[in-house]
């Protein structure tokens, strides 16, 4: 059985649309790494699902005056049509709003409870005389108590990071009409952190050699300098998961300590849709599983501290009250490649203002490789980086059309025409066509270690540098004048170019997988590289809901198998004529494009 590799990816708030920085800051690492672990021959479980719950859903159904249930239908439908224009591969996208959810997440709520990790308390909440109800922590906005930025949530600041006491907020307001709420008492569910500091501590101290800088900075830093202290983890809600207690009538748990849990539940739904109810054990409590958490810095504190928390709280218990007679604890994140911020046009990204690049629009008028690339190349994973539509423009011009796809048109082209469909028979090859091939056999070690390192924007760097050196090889060789004087010189050229084409291809894959694929067409391989996306409508207790799920093509389902490897190109294999891989724009969609923002 081959090693487990989960990749759990940020639950995207059921409440707006996703732009272009959630993407990068996200889900297309993720996708990268899913589809990079299943080319190993690994294990691989790509989760995640809409976050249903909290207050941005009830905050936009109040907006609409309609239900949060309707509001979160309808922006995961989006999500999902989203999802597959890109080609995310996630093995399951759900929902929170799940039977399963509902039940996994009272089972661990229980856990903890069972364990003695959570206790009540009275304290001061938030509320609202007008509406005659406590506020959730994202109706409440005001000044942060430790960096002084306005704006801050009552529960977390986005500008420094810190979890808040929503007591401690400075001049609160109420995002719903503006008015001033009151402090009122109420009673909630605590986990106990500051119990579980050390064990927290010693995890992510046992993490910091490969953890990014930042994620051990504000996770570790913050338990060193401030300590951690007890976090309500229920609220006065009515939409959300019923506290699983007698007597806690008409409140839930709190959004955040739900949210995470999905990335458990997650996986167990997909052992149930798949026959398998014991299967997600595999990922779960291997203790030879890899979890890799892909999110944004704003979460860093739910990945790294209170999603540890509650998973080191459970122990046992929760494999037990899953009914296995041996339990086994949960395992811990393996990592948490938390990525900054991406801003546009030198701008903070803004969703309320239009100055956003909305997925589902950019894919209505370009393809979705363009946007993986731009967005990898740019990827915000040591610091905020910025879209800007003239180096997009640059970017797919300059490298993906003249690189790499100029390249592998008029390479397989010209052999298309001259050796009649078919790959060169190159005899016995030239140094400058075996220093050529070990070079790009050797980014398969290069871009692995990368990979490995999620370093994701330099292995994408290193494949592209690659391919320069095959455009390189072919002004010095230039079969197209070889041909003329000697067409077996030609031949070993050409075999070599599609050679080194065939194993880029594989190189670029996880990056560029719509590309690659027609790529693997016009090689003429008879099996694609990956599978493809489905959806199927569940029925549950407590609604229909529609799951995306992942179905691994033919050359996908033989586990413990490496693809990720140079195979050699067969002389005389049939292939099929190409057509460009990708499309040359014009200079003038970065005014238009510019013209749109902020509208």
């Amino acid at each position: 059985m081959t090693k487990p590799v989960l990749v759990a990816v940020a639950w995207p708030y059921a409440s707006a649309r996703i732009h272009v920085g959630n993407i990068t800051g996200a889900y297309l690492p993720a996708d990268i790494l899913a589809r990079y672990h299943r080319l190993r021959g690994w294990d691989v479980l790509m989760v995640s699902g809409s976050d249903s719950h909290g207050t941005p859903v009830t905050v936009r159904a109040d907006e609409e005056n309609t239900t949060p249930e309707e509001v979160y239908k309808q922006y995961h439908a989006d999500f999902i049509a989203l999802f597959q224009k890109l080609g995310l591969t996630y093995d399951i996208f759900t929902s929170t709003h799940t039977s399963n959810h509902f039940d996994v997440s009272s089972k661990l709520f229980l856990s903890l409870k069972e364990n003695g990790y959570l206790y009540t308390e009275s304290s001061l909440q938030w509320y609202s005389p007008q509406q005659e109800r406590f506020l959730p922590d994202r109706y409440v906005e005001g000044t942060c108590y430790f960096c002084g930025k306005t704006g801050a949530r009552s529960d977390q600041c986005d500008n420094c990071g810190h979890l808040l006491e929503a007591e401690k907020l400075i001049d609160p307001i109420s995002k719903i009409d503006g008015s001033t709420p009151e402090l009122r008492e109420t009673t909630h569910f605590y986990l106990d952190l500051e119990k579980l500091q050390d064990r927290v501590a010693d995890f992510l101290r046992e993490r910091q050699d490969y953890w990014r800088p930042n994620v051990v900075r504000q996770s570790l830093g913050q338990i060193e300098t401030e300590g951690l202290h007890g976090r309500p983890i229920t609220r006065d809600l009515s939409w959300g998961i019923p506290v699983p207690v007698e007597g806690w009538e008409g409140k839930c748990m709190y959004v955040w300590f739900e949210a995470v849990i999905g990335y458990l539940s997650s996986v167990v739904e997909w052992g149930l849709l798949h026959g398998e109810p014991d299967a997600w054990r595999h990922w779960w409590t291997n203790p030879e599983a890899e979890t890799l958490y892909c999110i944004g810095k704003d979460n860093i504190p739910f990945h790294a501290i209170i999603w540890p928390a509650e998973l080191i709280g459970v122990g046992e218990s929760f494999d037990a009250r899953m009914g296995n007679a041996q339990p086994e604890p949960l395992v811990l994140p393996y990592d948490v490649p938390a990525n900054e911020f991406m801003n546009l046009e030198g701008r903070k990204l803004s969703g309320s203002k239009n100055w956003a690049v909305w997925g589902l629009d950019f894919l209505e008028s370009y393809d979705p490789d363009p946007m993986r690339y731009y967005l990898t190349v740019n990827m915000p994973e040591t610091r905020d980086s910025d879209w800007d539509w003239e180096e997009f423009y640059q970017r797919n011009n300059n490298e993906l059309v003249a690189t790499w796809g100029n390249l592998a048109n008029r390479v397989l082209a010209f052999a298309y025409k001259n050796w009649e469909g078919k790959v060169p028979e190159p005899g016995e090859l030239r140094e400058q066509d075996v220093v050529l091939l070990e070079t790009i056999k050797a980014g398969f070690t290069s871009v692995a270690e990368l990979m490995e390192a999620v370093k994701l924007r330099a292995a994408l760097s290193e494949t592209m540098r690659l391919a320069t050196e095959v455009n390189k090889y072919l002004d010095t060789s230039a079969p197209w004048f070889e041909i003329k004087q000697d067409k077996d010189q030609a031949a070993k050229s050409i075999f070599t170019a599609m050679q080194a084409i065939d194993w880029l291809k594989l190189l670029f894959s996880p990056f560029l997988p719509h590309t690659s694929e027609k790529l693997q067409q016009f090689l003429g391989y008879d099996k694609p590289l990956f599978g493809e996306l489905i959806t199927r409508e569940v029925a549950d207790d407590l609604s229909t809901h529609t799951v995306m799920l992942y179905e691994p093509g033919d050359s996908m389902t033989a586990k413990s198998i490496d693809l990720w490897e140079p195979v050699e190109l067969a002389p005389g294999k049939t292939f099929l004529q190409p057509s460009p891989l990708f499309q040359k724009l014009d200079h003038s969609i970065v005014d238009e494009e510019r013209a749109k923002l902020g509208h």
